[in-house]
């Protein structure tokens, strides 16, 4: 399912990351979640592809599914 994703234990310190590239995962997402486009992101990055965004923020979505995560409540 997310065959761009690896982590290895020698590389990055085992964090996920594209395609055996040293790009973490949460530095893609960290970008969009910072208001950057996908044109942006593979701009900044260009051994990046289109489809990279794409998985890292699928695989952040499944990573926070089903976790349960105690949110601030307003008052």
């Amino acid at each position: 399912m997310f065959d761009r994703i690896t982590a290895e234990g020698n590389k990055m310190g085992g964090v996920p990351c594209i395609r055996h590239l040293r790009i973490p995962v949460a530095t893609v997402v960290s970008m969009v979640a910072d208001g950057m486009s996908r044109e942006e992101i593979l701009e900044a990055y260009p051994d990046l592809e289109a489809e990279d965004v794409s998985q890292a923020l699928h695989y952040a979505a499944a990573l926070s599914k089903d976790r349960e995560i105690e949110l601030s409540r307003e008052a």
